[in-house]
């Protein structure tokens, strides 16, 4: 089979094409970044399914409840799986899954109790520090503006030096030019 030349370069264009997607595709497969974005995307999906099977079935909670253990558990194993080696991965499942049950246990009278009291305990302090903080910040506007006046002199002041470098280097450009129409006319 003989081939033109010309056949032969689109042959390889095409073959350098295929390659190079296979390349792309290779380097976003393994990239960390995408790694750590799909594994958190299934652990996401599979803690959201099962969040949506715990909270959707309020009459069948104990069906239900077996169904998200069962498909928890599976979603653990594949993400165990996949995490293994990977410290991070497993620290950001673990975290996740802390925040799934803490989100499905609701707060007990104790705890709201203890959280009104802290808030209570709490108000003279935000008060103390609101006042603190503007105190600080009307203390700090005299010196930012004297900052700001000081910066805007500086720049007036180097604005005006410039300015007249500028027109004596002007003047002594003017004065050599001269001499040198001098130079060649003596000449």
């Amino acid at each position: 089979m003989s081939q033109s030349a010309e056949e032969i370069r689109a042959n390889i264009e095409a073959t350098r094409a295929e390659l190079g997607g296979d390349v792309d595709a290779l380097a976003d497969k393994v990239t960390p970044s995408k790694i750590v974005g799909r594994q958190t995307d299934k652990v996401k999906g599979a803690f959201g399914s099962v969040r949506d099977k715990v909270m959707g079935a309020a009459d069948g909670a104990g069906s239900s409840l077996s169904d998200a253990g069962s498909s928890a558990s599976a979603g653990f194993s594949g993400a165990k799986a996949k995490a293994e080696g990977n410290p991070l991965a497993i620290g950001l499942i673990a975290f996740g899954a802390g925040l799934l049950i803490a989100s499905l246990i609701p707060a007990s009278q104790r705890e709201k109790h203890l959280a009104a009291d802290v808030k209570e305990q709490a108000k003279p302090l935000v008060d103390d520090l609101s006042a603190t903080a503007k105190e600080v910040g009307g203390n700090l506007k005299e010196p930012a503006q004297q900052a700001a006046a000081a910066v805007k002199d500086s720049a007036a002041e180097s604005v005006e030096a410039v300015k007249s470098e500028a027109q004596s280097a002007a003047g002594e450009v003017k004065d050599q030019a001269g001499q040198a129409r001098e130079n060649v006319a003596g000449h």
